[in-house]
């Protein structure tokens, strides 16, 4: 028996491959340094997985921007447009690919299945397929170098990388597949020619629902890609169960993962009826790689049993459920969190030591397993019996809920001729999304706060004095519709996290969600409550500057919970109404103090969708429900908007409908003609407004270029509908860019104006 892990997190930390990527990106770096240090950070995380006492040591789950991008730039899936920095050295065309270049946008940029996580979506233009580099090779020698052995080395597997491309339409399938297979398997010899003595193929598509065509395609990759091949290979599924175990399980592989965490019931109930192939060796996810609770080992202990039961014969490896790189790197130093959580909480290091742990129970190694093992149970108690876990008022409350809750007063026709004769909109008013850039300054003002260094005074004066500036920013620019500009905040969820109830903070529990952004999502540990405004006075004080109406600045309950660690001892959907109870208490008083325009954002809506179809309904209406809950107690005349970005939203657009949102804003930048060509077959009837620029990358785009999506958003959206925006918040952004940007924003709208 043997402990792995699926894959590390590579940020570091203290988040220092982000600071080396960022200096890079600033030419604060030359190349051949910022190289250095990268080998440096990934030879750093190994060492630590080894003094954790890791069996299996893995490498390849480490990137530069993105895994998915790594494979399509390693297999010269670079999209036309890009050719020109191609010429350049190896990072331009791959950076501009994932954050657009001066004359160039970047790819797509989508969820990672159901998870937090955002990749660059792979474009297929014909390219010839070929392995321009191997990366990963680069890794192993790296590994052997340092410890002496071959490592595991980690990639996407074939079928999940065949899936998430885009742009391989009918014609051209055939010929993609046939080059797949031969890029593959050039690159797993190379593999094996480097040294490389297992190769773990992740397949999280596996874990979707198949088709007869999927199956067959999924049978095809392997038996051809793997043929020939000596060294030993893994397919590892996670997210889920696996589907259609019976014909999948006999891929000509030697081990087979499984997550028994958020796939347990299926996977156990395949085995029992399958069994499972004695020449593979089983790799069994049993610690929850997603989650930052301390594992229940005793139940645990009793998964594996209960596993090693029905496979009785073959080797079974013990590994967590996904890669950790959907959690924070170690607890060590987390001594700020609230008391009742000190020893309940598990990150990727502390996870891997439960792995040990369990191990070494089983085999019955000297060490302190039982003494660890009875700590563990007896912290996951004291949190479940803490009186701050539970507020009967709260369940009250939603227990009480009727119907009329969910509903606004009249429908969206009513309203939306009430909302315009009241608040004296133009035709096709643009506006923002709700952040504006979060400079150097406005950093350090914060950062002087948290350490005590100015008092709540002074803090609050200089974000007052910033959106101040930032209110007349927007009166130069001509936009309709204005945001106070949230520099008072640091991270959507966080912000109204730390302001109700039931909610806690790490001090450096950072996760990646795309690229180098990283964020530091609450936990959710009580039940939640409003206690007090949290919003009120910075948006009442912006919209005391202008007459231009101000928005209300809300994150969604859908959002708020996808984008935290969730308590583990509440259905979901019941967290989710205590959040919309309590953020409809602040839509109230928004409403109160004369703020005409709320906007709730739900980026994550769609990011909680689970994999498998069947449950996707009991998803959405809960999801949809909890929307509704926080925003529809407000008058006609109040508007309400939502935000939406980076997922797919053309299989999307009825959920969105039913959320009965006066206004939805969505990304679009990246994916434009495809949402337009859903609306053109499928209308959407209440407010819209499609992303005219991409926000994520630092390009300024032209008033020619917004001017066209405008244009094709026109032919699919109504006038009365029309609204005009960027694809997301500006904080990321400079000021400049920003200032730029939008002049360029409501220069393409007068265009339109001019062709009316």
């Amino acid at each position: 028996m043997k402990t792995a892990v699926i894959g590390y997190p590579y940020i570091g930390q203290n988040r220092e491959w982000k600071r080396v990527t960022e200096a890079f990106w600033k030419e604060q770096l030359t190349l051949q340094c910022y190289e250095q240090e990268m080998k440096n950070l990934r030879l750093a995380q190994l060492y630590q997985q080894k003094d954790l006492g890791l069996d299996i040591l893995t490498v390849g789950d480490f990137t530069y921007y993105d895994r998915m991008l790594d494979m399509a730039v390693m297999f010269n899936m670079v999209p036309s447009r890009y050719d020109y920095l191609s010429l350049q050295h190896n990072f331009t065309a791959y950076f501009a690919m994932a954050r657009g270049a001066e004359n160039v946008v970047a790819c797509e940029m989508t969820k990672w299945f159901n998870t937090n996580y955002h990749y660059i979506v792979p474009e297929y233009e014909g390219q010839q397929l070929a392995l321009q580099h191997n990366v990963y090779a680069q890794y192993i020698q790296e590994a052997i170098e340092a410890f002496g052995m071959s490592p595991r080395v980690t990639i996407i597997g074939p079928f999940t990388f065949y899936k998430l491309t885009k742009g391989v339409g009918q014609e051209q399938k055939q010929h993609y597949i046939q080059q797949l297979v031969i890029v593959y398997k050039e690159l797993l010899q190379s593999l094996e020619a480097s040294g490389a003595t297992t190769i773990q193929l992740e397949e999280p598509s596996l874990t979707k629902d198949l088709t007869s065509e999927d199956i067959a395609l999924v049978q095809h990759f392997y038996h051809q890609v793997l043929k020939g091949l000596t060294v030993e290979t893994i397919c590892t599924s996670y997210f889920e169960a696996l589907s259609d175990y019976e014909t999948m399980i006999n891929l000509p592989v030697d081990g087979f993962g499984l997550d028994f965490v958020h796939g347990k019931i299926e996977n156990i109930a395949s085995l029992k009826k399958f069994t499972f192939p004695k020449d593979k060796v089983l790799y069994a996810g049993i610690i929850n790689g997603r989650d930052i609770w301390r594992a229940e080992l005793q139940k645990q202990l009793a998964l594996v049993a209960e596993i090693r039961s029905y496979v009785p014969y073959s080797p079974i490896h013990l590994q967590t459920s996904c890669s950790l790189q959907h959690v924070p790197v170690t607890t060590a130093g987390e001594k700020g969190v609230v008391p009742e959580l000190q020893n309940v909480l598990a990150f990727a290091d502390e996870k891997i030591k439960e792995l040990q742990m369990i191990k070494g129970k089983i085999l019955q190694l000297e060490g302190p397993y039982q003494h660890a093992i009875l700590e563990s149970q007896k912290a996951i108690r004291t949190l479940a019996q803490h009186k701050s876990r539970r507020k009967q008022a709260v369940h009250d409350k939603v227990n009480a809920l009727t119907q009329e809750a969910f509903k606004r007063a009249d429908n969206y026709n009513k309203r939306s001729k009430l909302q315009r004769a009241f608040l004296q909109l133009p035709d096709y008013p643009t506006t923002t999304i709700g952040s504006f850039p979060q400079s150097a300054e406005v950093k350090k003002n914060r950062s002087l706060w948290r350490k005590g260094e100015i008092t709540t005074a002074e803090y609050e004066a200089f974000n007052a004095n910033e959106t101040a500036r930032w209110i007349a920013i927007q009166e130069q620019l001509g936009l309709d519709v204005f945001v106070h500009g949230e520099f008072e905040r640091t991270d959507m969820v966080e912000f109204f996290g730390e302001k109700l109830d039931g909610f806690a903070f790490t001090n450096n529990g950072w996760v990646v969600s795309y690229g180098s952004r990283c964020v530091k999502p609450p936990i959710i540990y009580g039940d939640v409550e409003w206690t007090e405004p949290m919003t009120v006075r910075e948006v009442s004080a912006a919209q005391s500057l202008t007459d231009k109406p101000v928005k209300g600045m809300l994150t969604g309950p859908v959002t708020i919970l996808n984008w935290s660690f969730v308590r583990n001892d509440l259905n979901r959907s019941e967290v989710a109404y205590q959040i919309a109870l309590a953020l409809r208490e602040e839509v109230y008083a928004l409403e109160k103090a004369g703020i005409n325009i709320i906007q709730v954002d739900e980026p994550a809506l769609k990011e909680g969708l689970p994999i498998r179809k069947n449950q996707h309904r009991a998803y959405i209406e809960s999801s949809v429900n909890a929307f509704k809950l926080a925003t529809s107690g407000v008058r006609n005349t109040t508007q309400i908007h939502t935000h939406m970005c980076y997922c797919e939203f053309n299989d999307f657009i009825d959920v969105i409908e039913s959320l009965d949102a006066d206004v939805i804003s969505i990304e679009t930048s990246r994916s434009h003609g495809e949402l337009v060509k859903i609306l053109k077959e499928t209308p959407y009837r209440l407010g819209i407004g499609l992303g005219v620029y991409d926000i994520h990358s630092p390009r300024i785009p032209t008033v020619e270029e917004m001017a066209v999506i405008i244009g094709e958003s026109k032919e699919v959206i109504e006038k009365e509908q029309f609204w005009i925006n960027p694809d997301c918040g500006l904080k990321t952004r400079t000021e400049q860019e920003t200032i730029a940007s939008l002049k360029n924003m409501v220069a393409a709208k007068e265009r339109l104006k001019l062709l009316n």
